[in-house]
């Protein structure tokens, strides 16, 4: 078996090959950049990689980082392994209170500061006495800076090395439910699932990726951060969600990567300027198809890339197949933070709609007589920090990880996922319900923005409709919402005549507010908080129960 090539060896490399060629390009506000080649980004790590080694920490110490996407969040990454380090990346977003669990439970030595909207909050999460360095576009704070290190550090020489053993990152679990738990990766784990992903997507450095999901999941740290090392890809990013259009269009992607509560926002932009029916009209037409769907996916900014995926949570199918009817193949992509992200794709020109794909290379998966997804990957973590009862529970006797998903596969070996194992809530007459092909039916509606199927003890289930955020505004018209209303029953129906008669829905649920990140509605990674929002609206439902309509709106 060939050596590993780690993280740093594959930075090390490009430093040494390609020391002028472009590989960042961040916006700095007001529509200014700053650009770094090879060469002055790993200048830039090797000075703070000195300065973190003169602070004299115990090897292998746990250094801290809170930013959004941008190019100092990759060199504190980059730092922190070549002084010796684990990384402990916190997503942004976070309340105060979390911020001072991860820190504590982490035992995090020094933290970087970087890129954040919600800084009171942040702050009040570090605790008190807690070493901080503020990185470049971090909010004015009276920590030392990265740039008056680095300007008086002289760079660290030579090429230190990792071992595939050693802990590299520590990844803190985006909380859907109770506490996050700190899954610990190796530098052989991470690399390994780069070995596998390049084996299957070719990413080169002809490749352009726009980086703006949060780098603290391992999805985006696997695919843009460690891809990019291996692949040398050139690597964007988003200012703000205000100026995201600007910032798609400066990268011209080759490689996109989003969540399907973007694909869907993307969608439901393009029905607002063309409605659908207009727009299947059109495509029918031979002499304008061509020209409908390249004009789509430019004004989307999508129309340079070559490979499209959606991962983190589960999304419908017709949506997949609506981008796919447009000429971009959306592929589908599965996996954990627990396996870092490896472990099912859809290989390219081998898709099949409603599936998450093939295992990966080296991937051995089988499913549970319970239905439960069992993955042995070798990208699986080193264990829970700090909780080996919990570590030893999520495995099998043989050393399959427990997924904690359903799922069953077909002929070819591709997976579909039918839902969580503790997602299955049973009604008044002992029935099981799997929420989520439900929600998969009515998120197919363009109507509808996200729902949640639930209904514990009833006899039937109902769902809550959060409505398409172009929709919102308006239905303070009369017209509108009784509109709308008549497209919810038509739903209803539509939806109830494909599933199993103990898994009708008796009602849809309009919901008053938005579900964000923000009001705890929304992980870090745009997945619903199930509990928080049964927890939210459970003491409505009878009400709702009661008043026997087909389409609730919430008071």
């Amino acid at each position: 078996m060939a050596e590993l090539q780690l993280a740093l060896d594959d930075t090390y490399r490009w430093e040494k090959t390609a020391p002028d060629q472009l590989w960042m390009t961040q916006p700095t506000g007001d529509g200014d950049i700053e650009t770094y080649t090879w060469a002055q980004a790993m200048d830039q790590v090797r000075r703070m990689a000195a300065h973190l080694k003169s602070l004299n920490l115990e090897p292998g110490s746990h250094i801290a980082l809170i930013s959004k996407n941008c190019a100092h969040f990759i060199f504190a990454d980059l730092a922190i392994w070549m002084a010796g380090h684990v990384s402990v990346a916190l997503y942004p977003t976070l309340n105060a209170d979390t911020i001072d669990y991860i820190l504590n439970h982490s035992e995090s030595k020094l933290l970087f500061v970087g890129k954040l909207d919600g800084w009171e909050e942040v702050q009040k999460g570090i605790p008190a006495g807690m070493p901080c360095i503020s990185l470049p576009l971090a909010p004015p704070n009276d920590y030392e800076s990265w740039d008056s290190i680095t300007a008086r550090t002289e760079p660290l020489q030579g090429n230190p090395g990792r071992n595939a053993e050693e802990a590299a990152i520590i990844v803190y679990t985006s909380g859907s439910t109770g506490r996050p738990k700190g899954v610990m990766h190796s530098f052989g784990a991470i690399a390994a699932s780069v070995d596998g992903a390049e084996e299957v997507f070719h990413a080169t450095d002809k490749d352009r990726m726009l980086s703006y999901l949060p780098l603290a999941h391992v999805f985006e740290r696997y695919f843009v951060e460690l891809q990019g090392f291996r692949s040398g890809m050139q690597l964007f990013f988003a200012e703000s969600l205000d100026t995201f259009v600007a910032d798609l269009n400066r990268a011209q992607p080759t490689i996109f990567l989003s969540v399907p509560r973007l694909w869907l926002k993307f969608q439901l932009g393009v029905f607002h300027k063309l409605p659908p029916e207009k727009l299947r009209r059109l495509l029918r037409i031979p002499l304008l198809n061509r020209v409908i769907k390249k004009k789509v996916l430019t004004g989307l900014g999508l129309q340079h890339v070559r490979l499209a995926a959606s991962g983190s949570a589960p999304i419908p199918p017709d949506l997949i197949q609506w981008y796919r009817d447009l000429g971009l193949e959306l592929l589908e992509g599965y996996g954990m933070s627990e396996d870092f992200a490896y472990s099912h794709a859809t290989y390219p020109g081998h898709g099949r709609v409603g599936y998450v794909g093939n295992p990966m290379p080296g991937v051995d998966v089988k499913i549970s007589d319970e239905g439960e997804i069992l993955i042995k990957s070798p990208g699986n973590m080193m264990c829970y920090y700090k909780q080996p009862e919990l570590t030893a529970e999520c495995y099998t006797e043989d050393g399959y990880f427990r997924t904690g998903d359903r799922g069953e596969r077909d002929e070819e070996g591709r997976l579909k996922i039918t839902g969580r194992v503790k997602e299955l809530f049973k009604t008044s007459k002992g029935k099981y319900v799997a929420p989520v092909p439900i929600e998969n039916l009515l998120n197919n509606n363009a109507h509808v923005e996200m729902c949640c199927v639930t209904g514990s003890g009833h006899p039937q289930p109902f769902a809550l409709i959060l409505l398409a955020e172009e929709i919102r505004p308006t239905l303070s018209e009369a017209s509108v919402r009784t509109e709308v209303e008549a497209e919810l029953e038509a739903l209803l129906e539509q939806v109830n005549q494909e599933v199993e008669g103990f898994e009708r829905l008796q009602f849809l649920t309009v919901v008053k507010d938005p579900w964000l990140i923000e009001n705890g509605f929304l992980t870090p990674t745009m997945k619903m908080k199930r509990s928080m929002l049964e927890d939210t609206y459970g003491p409505k439902t009878e009400e709702w129960y009661g008043a026997g309509k087909r389409v609730v709106w919430e008071a």
